[in-house]
């Protein structure tokens, strides 16, 4: 690895990094702040228009990029992002509220595939080294951003987004500082002017055929895994008020930490991918069991040491999934769909998140917002279980070909 791409890398992986940090500083202090004076169901809406954000700022990134540049299109989106998070501080109210989170879900959707574009563009000898960093950067920075936020869970959120505000101008920094202006691949030939600012090619991507239920499925398991992010912080709240908002994500953090790469290798060999996901599912069922039935902070814990089988184990697992089920000349468009999906399930789980765990106190039935999601883990997991890994069009193509060599 050259110089400049060792520099480039340290400044993505701070970047990451530092914007983990600040995340997770912040979300689960405000969720748990607006279950407390508003509802569930508002602290919901907050989250979600963050995803609407993310999800908007997909038709207009690859104009921004070519534009100004992929280091120019990362120093815009983690400023909007910044200048949002920073007034959050100052404004009060949740429709304020929501409309700032648009623009931090806006900035971090610009941002976010800046980083991934320079990283994509790096040899391929080196990106398997270049992902691996840029993912335990994430983890150690969801980790640490837990922890500090347990630590300012008691300041005022004018202190607190005031502190994240400040980590985002550092990761705006860091990023733009050290990665070059259009990744390490070729500058492209089409004039910048010619390419359209806002654009709905992303559409093409969501139909792929027959793979299209495994998306599907795919958006089911970030409505889970979002609705577990924005539930936990207001279930802590009503029944765990002496632990910090932020706690339950620092012992999902260090878990993943030291089981994602074991825990994974070892399943993969010995197992199917859909097998590997099934068990992921499974770990999520578990985890929702114990959050509704036992609600206190000790079920709490066990939960959180099970619900991270999902993200071990389902994520990288589908990714193989969908590669063996994808025929080789769609999966550039397989890959625009999964993100499509995987917004769309965090948007309606986000929302959902809140409105079950309003429903599951106004009906008198705590813990009933996580049996709902226990059991749509449960039917995932037996989708998984019972589906069969092989592409039908591989099937169809080795028959044939055996035919063909069979003696007459």
């Amino acid at each position: 690895m050259t110089i400049e791409r060792r520099r480039a890398l340290i400044g993505v992986n701070a970047g990451i990094f530092l914007a983990h940090i600040g995340n997770f500083i912040w979300f689960p202090v405000l969720v748990a702040s607006l279950g407390g004076t508003d509802s569930g169901f508002w602290a919901g809406v907050v989250m979600c228009m963050t995803y609407v954000g993310r999800l908007a700022a997909t038709f207009f990134y690859e104009g921004v990029a070519a534009r100004i540049g992929i280091r120019g299109a990362v120093f815009a989106g983690t400023a909007t992002e910044a200048v949002a998070l920073g007034l959050m501080g100052f404004g009060s109210g949740v429709v304020v509220y929501s409309v700032l989170a648009l623009f931090i879900g806006l900035g971090s959707g610009t941002a976010f595939p800046g980083l991934k574009n320079v990283l994509v563009s790096y040899p391929d000898d080196e990106r398997p080294k270049a992902f691996s960093t840029f993912q335990m950067s994430a983890q150690v920075g969801l980790f640490g951003g837990a922890l500090a936020g347990g630590l300012l869970a008691d300041v005022d959120l004018r202190t607190l987004f005031s502190v994240v505000f400040a980590i985002f101008i550092g990761f705006c920094l860091a990023a733009s500082a050290f990665i070059p202006r259009d990744g390490f691949g070729q500058t492209p030939d089409r004039p910048a002017e010619r390419a359209p600012l806002f654009s709905t090619a992303v559409f093409k991507g969501i139909e792929v055929r027959g793979a299209t239920r495994y998306f599907l499925l795919s958006a089911v398991f970030w409505f889970l895994s979002i609705g577990f992010m924005v539930g936990i912080p207001l279930h802590m709240e009503e029944y765990a008020s002496g632990w910090a908002p932020s706690a339950p994500f620092w012992i999902t953090g260090l878990t993943v930490l030291v089981l994602q790469y074991p825990l994974f290798k070892f399943l993969i060999k010995h197992l199917r991918p859909g097998a590997v996901m099934a068990l992921g599912l499974a770990g999520m069922v578990v985890a929702f069991t114990a959050f509704g039935a036992g609600r206190t902070a000790p079920w709490v814990v066990v939960g959180c040491l099970t619900v991270v089988l999902g993200e071990i184990l389902f994520v990288p697992s589908f990714d193989i999934w969908v590669a063996r089920k994808v025929p080789a000349d769609r999966l550039a468009k397989a890959m625009g769909a999964m993100h499509f999906f995987r917004s769309a399930g965090n948007m309606i789980g986000s929302l959902l998140a809140g409105v079950l765990f309003d429903l599951s106190l106004s009906w008198d039935a705590p813990g009933a917002n996580w049996y709902v999601a226990a059991v749509i883990a449960a039917a995932c997991a037996f989708v998984c279980l019972f589906s069969r890994d092989e592409n039908p069009a591989e099937e169809r193509g080795v028959a044939a070909e055996e035919r063909a060599e069979a003696p007459a």
